[in-house]
């Protein structure tokens, strides 16, 4: 059986934050996986990440999720088919 469980480093010992459900003194493999970083930054493109911030940043008017979704509702192209043009042209 393979599950990953949240634990807690106190005193010097591993403390889970849910009941475990093994048997008393049974063997198991723990793999430590610091939650403080972000496991998909490799993954990011951290330099449009940034630019993207800044530009936000200066916006005059951030609109609202519901103002969002009105707008892009009346867009009828497909927007996958967008996302996957533009990371041909960057690839």
């Amino acid at each position: 059986m393979t599950r990953q469980v949240e634990a807690v480093y106190e005193n010097g010992m591993l403390r889970p934050l849910e009941p475990l459900g093994l048997d008393e003194h049974q063997q198991v493999t723990v793999r430590i996986i610091d939650s403080s970083e972000d496991p998909l930054r490799p993954y990011l493109d951290l330099a449009y990440i940034e630019s993207v911030k800044k530009e936000v940043d200066a916006m005059d008017y951030i609109p609202s999720i519901e103002e969002v979704r009105a707008i892009t509702s009346k867009d009828p192209t497909s927007w996958a088919e967008a996302v996957i043009a533009d990371r041909e042209d960057r690839f």
